[in-house]
């Protein structure tokens, strides 16, 4: 295990003792089964767990038909880069109409899916534990994680929250490590770009992966696009609002081929969990007495 005083020298003396609290709640679980996506976060919680534990850390990515084109593949490529043993399962969400029908609690029904995928290869090898890559900055109050509740339920535990270690202390120990994703743009299955209510299909979700294909080709590097029934309605971070109008020409021919009838710029920009602030207002409307 890596002392705070080898790694106080490049990491701030704060992450640098949320990285030894990591190593050592890895050490006392002994062994794991780690959902992985490809993303900083799990990518992380796999390389320390690996570090730590050797063969008895694995990794199960769930294959789904709401992830983007090509991440599961990327996934895989930085784990065999570490040299992690990585099992490959498929998840039916959309079998699940309590999934399809797209109610608020659709990230439950996702994370069950998924975490039951995670206890059943855990099981089939023997293996106690199974973790996800929730963090500090995840549930906060405000948060509308409704996939926490299925975590808890299935006894998921989130050793990266347990250290205390927040997104951007993550970025820096994996900076720190080395990790080839260590500043990839914070991204969400493509269910999340649908308003609470529609109905999500394959057809739509490809529609969708089609359009943001698009906007990775241009090279925006942090983006969502929302679906909004003929409308679709991009995000991009606030500085690349202007390279977006730039490109208006390119983006609505290419949308309007995908299948949307009209194109918008979002003038916010991009802002993760956007989509919940439905939800917000309909509860700041609510009496207080009631919401008590």
């Amino acid at each position: 295990m890596t002392s705070v005083a080898e790694t106080s020298n490049t990491l701030s003396v704060d992450v640098a003792l949320k990285y030894a609290r990591l190593q050592a709640i890895l050490t006392e679980m002994g062994e794991v089964v780690v959902g992985y996506s490809g993303g900083v976060d799990s990518t992380l919680l796999l390389k320390v767990a690996h570090d730590v534990l050797g063969d008895k850390a694995l990794a199960v990515t769930g294959d789904s038909e709401a992830f983007p084109e090509g991440e599961v593949d990327l996934a895989l490529a930085v784990a065999e880069n570490m040299g992690v043993r990585v099992i490959r399962t498929t998840t039916h969400e959309l079998a699940n109409p309590h999934f399809a029908v797209n109610n608020p609690d659709r990230c439950y029904h996702c994370k069950t899916e998924l975490f039951s995928k995670l206890r059943t290869e855990a099981d089939k090898l023997g293996v106690k534990w199974i973790a996800d890559g929730s963090h500090a900055d995840d549930g906060k109050p405000g948060d509308h994680r409704p996939g926490m509740v299925a975590a808890a339920e299935r006894g998921v535990r989130s050793p990266l929250r347990e250290a205390g270690l927040s997104k951007a202390d993550i970025r820096e120990i994996a900076l720190h490590l080395e990790l080839p994703n260590w500043d990839k743009p914070s991204f969400a299955c493509l269910s999340s770009r649908f308003p609470y209510g529609t109905t999500i299909t394959r057809d739509l979700l490809a529609r969708l992966d089609e359009c943001e294909q698009v906007l990775r080709s241009l090279g925006f590097r942090q983006f969502r696009v929302r679906h909004h029934d003929t409308v679709a309605r991009i995000e991009v971070e606030p500085q690349d609002l202007l390279r977006a109008i730039e490109a208006r020409e390119e983006l609505t021919t290419r949308f309007r081929k995908a299948g949307y009838t009209y194109v918008t710029l979002d003038l916010e920009g991009y802002r993760t969990g956007k989509m919940n602030d439905s939800l917000r207002q309909k509860s700041n409307m609510i009496p207080l007495e009631a919401r008590m």
